[in-house]
């Protein structure tokens, strides 16, 4: 019960070619490999526009009533 020789892997692949014929091999083989490059695009532009945006405009004290001392921020919170 060893590991399969070359001639074990070459019957099975001339199987293979036998039950589905070259032509839809090649197809799937090119399908593949199509979804595999949309696969690294898209990870590409993901990590491209996945750019921190800048934070809001800050808003001086003059402008706001004073924060009671016991406010708590909640954004501020759910971003550490």
């Amino acid at each position: 019960m060893g590991s399969f020789s070359i001639w074990h892997w070459l019957i099975v692949l001339l199987i293979i070619v036998l039950v589905f014929g070259t032509k839809k091999l090649k197809n799937i083989g090119s399908d593949l490999g199509g979804a595999v490059k949309g696969f690294k695009d898209g990870i590409r532009d993901g990590a491209a526009t996945d750019q921190p945006a800048p934070p809001p405009s800050q808003v001086t004290a003059s402008s706001q009533p004073a924060a009671d001392k016991t406010t708590i921020d909640v954004e501020a919170r759910n971003k550490s």
